[in-house]
């Protein structure tokens, strides 16, 4: 008996796939109705999402953009239930400047475009051109000047600080090392700030006069107050977060121990508390005749605040590193910060990136806490516009429209959160 073996001369033609495994039909068959309990659960939650879909979109169609008051509301709507959009076309712009001047909405409108100007080579380095960064750090002092108006001098002398305190630094850090030329770096910027940039700023005012219309801080209010609080306390949190995270894992004692204290008291006490100590309590310990600017206030306490959780969530990423790579750093003879800023926070920055974004998120939308203290806040303007007779009683339409404002700027941080994780993965999976 022989064997009989054949061996195919030619390749057989593709088909095509089954069309109940591609396309809309196949996504479906694969994620919603992948068995029995699948199918049903699908089902139900559809009649669910239909039932609660219908329902709002019968109150949110409503012709009631051009009501001027919610009695004229009613009176549009003739008995049947629907939303007053009158209110969002009559205050919309309110809630968003607040009691800025209207003459001069131009300001913040120009700040915010500048500000995703400046944020441009930070987002997308790749992106943009590289000298951009020079107005990414022009920026923080030409965005308090912008909004609050004033003299151009006061912005200048907090950037001369800046730049006297990095020119001591180089100069001291050649003679007598890194610790002792930041020391005295600091010292310097310090003595420019508090001493001799008075004297310059007033000097510079009294011969040459440039500067905007001032603008009270208590006519901030709206998104553009949360925009301002919440993009100031995001930027500086994360700096000083590294700080603490770096100090909080340091052999000094006395150094860990200061770190620890700050965070495990920051974690301890509410948002709101800290707020009202922004308020009420820390002029008491200015000297007097102190002005403190209370939005100023509010920033520090709301960075401070932000800033501890923001050590805890890179002291994750830290402890998430192996100890191999705090030794390969070792190996090739870096310096405690050389390995910190080339090998160890990149690494541990990126493995933190979900609990970062998770922090700022959160610091976003605590914002609203300042309308407890009488910043009027898109919240507290709610309750403002509510007390007006003409629209006392509406509270869906303005609570959906400032809900939607901010899941526009959290879901826009989220997604790129996303974006950045694809960008910076290492696996090739």
């Amino acid at each position: 008996m022989s064997d009989v073996f054949f061996v195919r001369t030619e390749m057989l033609q593709q088909q095509a796939p089954p069309s109940t495994s591609v396309g809309i039909v196949g996504w479906m068959r694969e994620n919603l109705f992948s068995g029995w309990l699948n199918s049903i659960l699908t089902v139900v939650s559809a009649l669910f999402i239909f039932f609660v879909a219908g329902g709002f979109l019968s109150w949110a169609v409503s012709p009631t953009w051009g009501a001027t008051s919610l009695t004229e509301c009613r009176e549009i709507l003739a008995g049947h239930e629907g939303a007053c959009w009158g209110v969002i076309r009559d205050r919309w712009v309110q809630l968003l400047f607040g009691f800025y001047p209207s003459e001069l909405y131009w300001r913040p409108i120009l700040t915010f475009v500048l500000l995703a100007v400046a944020l441009a080579p930070v987002l997308f380095a790749e992106k943009v051109p590289a000298k951009l960064v020079y107005f990414t750090a022009a920026f923080p002092f030409l965005m308090p000047w912008l909004l609050w108006g004033g003299s151009i001098w006061g912005p200048l002398a907090a950037a001369a600080g800046f730049v006297i305190g990095y020119f001591v630094y180089g100069a001291v850090v050649k003679a007598a090392g890194s610790l002792a030329g930041l020391i005295v770096g600091v010292a310097a910027a310090l003595i420019w700030w508090l001493f001799l940039a008075p004297v310059v700023v007033d000097l510079l005012s009294g011969t040459v006069s440039i500067g905007l219309e001032a603008v009270e801080s208590r006519k901030f209010g709206g998104m553009m107050l949360s925009i301002t609080i919440g993009i100031v306390a995001i930027a500086c949190s994360l700096p000083i977060g590294i700080v603490l995270a770096l100090g909080r894992q340091s052999d000094l004692m006395i150094l860990k121990s200061l770190c620890v204290g700050f965070i495990e008291f920051i974690r301890g006490v509410p948002l709101i508390t800290l707020l009202f100590v922004a308020s009420t309590l820390l002029n008491i310990f200015m000297p007097p005749g102190t002005n403190f600017d209370i939005i100023m206030r509010v920033i520090i306490m709301a960075t401070l605040f932000a800033s501890a959780y923001m050590a805890e969530v890179i002291r994750g990423g830290l402890a998430a590193l192996p100890k191999g790579q705090y030794e390969g750093a070792d190996s090739l003879g870096l310096n405690y910060w050389q390995a910190q800023r080339l090998i160890i926070m990149p690494q541990a920055l990126k493995i933190s990136i979900p609990g970062i974004v998770s922090t700022f998120i959160g610091l976003f939308k605590d914002t609203t806490l300042v309308s407890v203290i009488g910043l009027l806040d898109p919240l507290g303007l709610s309750n403002a516009i509510r007390a007006d007779t003409d629209w006392n009683g509406v509270v869906w339409e303005l609570y959906g429209f400032i809900a939607l404002l901010f899941f526009i700027f959290c879901f826009s941080m989220s997604r790129y959160s996303m974006y950045l994780e694809r960008k910076l993965r290492t696996d090739h999976q």
